[in-house]
């Protein structure tokens, strides 16, 4: 198994792993990464893994999880198991992503609390996101509220902290048991990210420290997808 490290730190740029395994000359699984793999809405991270040795680059072009293994797609065949990689991370997307999905975590726990709607889906971009939610009507105004009082969040810069629960805890606490449920039963303990009094839930992604680092949220528009289905776009300011 691959340890995560971007659990404990986002920041990082740089690191030093050890290939574990090889898949089909291009699929290069570590000991440990920085890289996100896709999932929960979040896209992946992209850059290269640099052998030590020869210090050839290999671009990373996809990284996925499958039967459990962080799977680093490169561009070529090249990389053998026990090779020494250095990894380097695309920082502006990595970047953008962490402050779109701390952004996206304010504005739908805020429409979450005054609406009472139900989160249903949602997809993390680089230029724009979405998130669906179970509502009944959609009122514009009530939205740009919403988003109001996220940038008044943002404004005043607070801290964005983890803990680590143990998994039937957050099973227990139906704020936190809407991705809980969907983690295989191996996973003993969850990564809990809060966000001050604004939200807080079980999430394996990647957060800025500060809400101050994401920047004003834009409201894009809204969309009915069906009966009680409702899509809210967003977008961040530069």
């Amino acid at each position: 198994m691959t340890k995560l490290l971007y659990l404990e730190d986002s920041y990082t740029k740089e690191f030093a792993a050890t290939v574990i395994e090889v898949i089909d000359g291009t699929g290069i699984v570590l000991d440990q990464t920085y890289f996100y793999p896709r999932g929960g809405g979040q896209l992946d991270d992209r850059g290269v893994l640099v052998d030590t040795v020869t210090d050839e680059s290999f671009v990373v072009c996809e990284v996925f999880k499958k039967e459990g293994k962080a799977i680093h797609k490169v561009e070529r065949s090249g990389l053998k198991p026990g090779s020494v990689v250095r990894g380097v991370l695309e920082w502006s997307r990595r970047y953008r992503m962490m402050r779109m999905h701390t952004a996206s975590h304010v504005v739908t726990g805020i429409i979450a609390a005054k609406l009472g709607a139900l989160i249903t889906g949602h997809q993390l971009g680089l230029e724009k996101s979405r998130t669906d939610f179970n509502l009944e009507e959609f009122d514009k105004q009530k939205i740009q509220e919403c988003f109001d009082l996220a940038n008044k969040y943002i404004e005043e810069d607070i801290p964005v902290t983890t803990y680590m629960l143990p998994r039937e805890e957050a099973l227990n606490n139906p704020k936190l048991v809407k991705l809980a449920n969907v983690l295989p039963p191996s996973v003993k303990d969850l990564r809990i990210v809060k966000i001050g009094d604004v939200d807080e839930q079980a999430d394996g992604g990647t957060h800025v420290k500060s809400l101050k680092e994401c920047g004003a949220l834009v409201f894009l528009k809204g969309e009915n997808k069906g009966k009680n289905n409702r899509r809210v776009y967003f977008g961040l300011e530069e």
